[in-house]
C-alpha cells in the first residue's frame, strides 16, 4: 500500500522502522486505514494480517504550535497505565519525521465502541445509556484523583496562572486562524477574561473529555480513554465544563460536531455536574464560566479545523460543514457566561 492510499501514513517505511526499533512485533506486510471521526490528530488502524495496533500523528497540514505533541501524548498514556484510569498501552514513540512525514506513536488497540452521536447510543436503552454516560464522570473523577507525582507527570504542566494562560493560549490560536469575520468571538473572550475564577488544586486534566473520546466495552464499561492530545496539569474543573458543553443539546439535525446528548436516558449537564461535585468533593459553583470557557475553546478549534479544509488540507468526511457550526458556539459561549 503507498502513501496515496492512505494519506499520511506510508507503510513501507513504517514497517522498516519498526523493524529496526521493536524487532519481531511486525510479523508481514503492514495495512493502514484512517479511524474515521477525528477532527484533530489523525488515529490509524495498522495490521500485519495478525496483530493490529493504533497509529497516530499529528494533522496533514497547519499545525499550531503545541497543539499536536505526540511526545505529550505518548508520555501521559504511559504514566497513567498503572492508574485505575484506563489508557491503551503505549508500545512506541517515534519523532524522526522521516518516517512517515511526522512526529508519531504506536499503541495497543484496545476493543471498545466510541459512541458519538445520539442514534448510536440510544439502541442500548436509557437505562444503559444513563450507566455507560455516568461511568464517564466517574472515570473523569478517577483522573482527577491521580497524584501527577507519584505517576511521574510532576512536570507536565504549570499550573499557577492556568486559566489566564489557557484563555491567551486560545486567543493567540483563534489569531493564527482567522480568516474570516466572526461575531462576538472577540466579545467572549474578553468577558472570560475579566471572571476569572479561582482555580482549585490542580489536577491531570485531560483537555477534550466526552463520550466520543472513550471506549465503551460490550459489558458497557469504560475501556480506554483516548485522544490526550490536550492532556497537561491544570484545572480539573476546565474538563467538567467541556463535559457539560458536550451534554448541551446544540438544537442543530444531522451535527457534524458529535453529540450523543438526545439520546433517551442520557443525564442532563446538571446531573452530570452534580455527580462530579459529590463524588470528587469539588466546588462547582463556578462550572458557567468552565462551560462558556468551553464554548469559546470549541469555537477556535473549530475555526482552525474550517481554515485547514479551505486550504483543501483535511482528510476525512464533514469538514465542509464545520464552519457554520462556530458561529452557534459562539452564542452558546455568550448566553452561558450572562446566565452565571
Amino acid at each position: 500500500m503507498s502513501q496515496g492510499d492512505t494519506p499520511g501514513l506510508d507503510p513501507e517505511p513504517l514497517r522498516e522502522y519498526l523493524d529496526r526499533e521493536r524487532p519481531g512485533l511486525v510479523r508481514g506486510p503492514l495495512r493502514g486505514e484512517l479511524i474515521e471521526g477525528g477532527r484533530s490528530n489523525l488515529t490509524y488502524r495498522i495490521t500485519d494480517g495478525v496483530s493490529r495496533w493504533v497509529l497516530r500523528r499529528p494533522p496533514l497540514g497547519h499545525v499550531l504550535a503545541t497543539a499536536h505533541d505526540m511526545r505529550r501524548e505518548h508520555r501521559v498514556i504511559s504514566a497513567l497505565r498503572p492508574t485505575p484510569v484506563p489508557v491503551p498501552g503505549a508500545l512506541l514513540l517515534c519523532e524522526d519525521e522521516t518516517v512517515i512525514g511526522a512526529p508519531f506513536y504506536v499503541m495497543e488497540l484496545v476493543e471498545g465502541v466510541p459512541y458519538r452521536t445520539a442514534a448510536q447510543l440510544a439502541p442500548l436503552g436509557a437505562e444503559r445509556t444513563r450507566a455507560v454516560v455516568l461511568s464517564l464522570v466517574d472515570t473523569l473523577v478517577a483522573l482527577h484523583a491521580v497524584d501527577p507525582e507519584a505517576a511521574g507527570l510532576g512536570g507536565f504542566g504549570r499550573p499557577d496562572g492556568f486559566l489566564a494562560r489557557q484563555l491567551g493560549r486560545w486567543g493567540k490560536q483563534l489569531d493564527a486562524s482567522r480568516s474570516r469575520e466572526l461575531p462576538g468571538i472577540d466579545a467572549l473572550h474578553r468577558a472570560l477574561g475579566r471572571a476569572l475564577p479561582a482555580s482549585p488544586a490542580p489536577a491531570v486534566v485531560h483537555g477534550d473529555y466526552r463520550l466520543d473520546n472513550v471506549l465503551v466495552g460490550a459489558d458497557d464499561t469504560l475501556t480506554a480513554v483516548l485522544d490526550w492530545e490536550m492532556s497537561t496539569l491544570g484545572d480539573p474543573l476546565t474538563d467538567v465544563g467541556l463535559l457539560a458543553m458536550y451534554s448541551t443539546d446544540l438544537g442543530l439535525a444531522d451535527s457534524p460536531v458529535s453529540t450523543t446528548c438526545g439520546a433517551p436516558g442520557h443525564p442532563s449537564p446538571g446531573e452530570l455536574i452534580e455527580r462530579y461535585a459529590t463524588r470528587s468533593g469539588r466546588d462547582t459553583s463556578a462550572i458557567a464560566w468552565y462551560t462558556a470557557f468551553a464554548w469559546f475553546k470549541l469555537a477556535v478549534i473549530l475555526e482552525g479545523i474550517h481554515y485547514r479544509f479551505t486550504l483543501g488540507r483535511t482528510v476525512g468526511a464533514g469538514f465542509d460543514r464545520i464552519g457554520e457550526l462556530v458561529p452557534v458556539f459562539i452564542d452558546h459561549g455568550l448566553s452561558t457566561l450572562k446566565e452565571g
